[in-house]
């Protein structure tokens, strides 16, 4: 009976944990990054604040988790489009990886704006920084699509060196590709500008005025990219 009353208890924690991310996301939805608050929050779910504290200590620990399991969303969502086209089609996932960041983002801009867009008033990230495992899978992501098309698209890149680059991202790209050169790191960071580019101008509204349909948009930018890269798509 204790092993289950003990059960029973963690998913409510659980459940009550889920409820407390989506309000604050839907708070950040409608009055932007001041209006997430625990007060806020706790007003939102009739609870009191201090029930709030028993889950996040502090509202920057709530931020923390907020962004983790936004850009963990993301990064499913992205991943899961590249890995429904062929492994051989290399621009295929190009275009499905760009295709899926864009929707995600236009479904969820409030949370596009909180990994990539508005800090949040006061505050802090943790030590070491905040969202780590996401952030990795969608950076080593990005280098994965470039190493597929790498050995096309390598006499047309400029020339680099490994000190051009963080430390960091030195360490994790020479680890999962050891093969790579410091100039493929180049290209996998130009390559997620242009697919980041539009879809932030979209995200944030300077769009607006400028085209009426931004998705056919993005996917010739897409496919431009593709080109550019010496890589083809493969017709469905």
């Amino acid at each position: 009976m204790a092993a289950v009353t003990r059960s029973r208890r963690e998913r409510l924690r659980a459940e009550t944990t889920e409820e407390i991310t989506a309000t604050a996301l839907a708070l950040l939805a409608e009055g932007g990054p001041d209006a997430v608050t625990l007060r806020a929050i706790a007003r939102e779910m009739g609870m009191t604040a201090g029930a709030i504290y028993g889950y996040f200590p502090t509202r920057d620990d709530l931020i923390n988790r907020l962004i983790t399991d936004v850009y963990t969303s993301l990064v499913d969502a992205v991943e899961a489009a590249r890995d429904a086209r062929p492994p051989d089609d290399a621009g295929g996932r190009i275009v499905a990886w760009g295709q899926a960041l864009r929707e995600w983002s236009v479904a969820n801009p409030a949370g596009f704006r909180l990994v990539y867009g508005d800090a949040v008033p006061g505050y802090r990230p943790r030590e070491g920084g905040v969202a780590a495992e996401p952030a990795h899978r969608a950076c080593m992501g990005l280098t994965q699509l470039v190493a597929a098309v790498w050995p096309q698209a390598a006499p047309h890149q400029p020339a680099a060196e490994w000190s051009d680059f963080a430390p960091g991202l030195v360490a994790e790209v020479r680890r999962e590709f050891p093969d790579l050169p410091p100039a493929a790191v180049g290209l996998a960071l130009r390559v997620w500008g242009r697919m980041h580019g539009l879809v932030a101008l979209e995200v944030y509204g300077h769009l607006r005025g400028q085209t009426t349909d931004p998705a056919k948009l993005y996917e010739a930018e897409l496919r431009d990219l593709v080109r550019s890269l010496g890589a083809q798509v493969q017709e469905e």
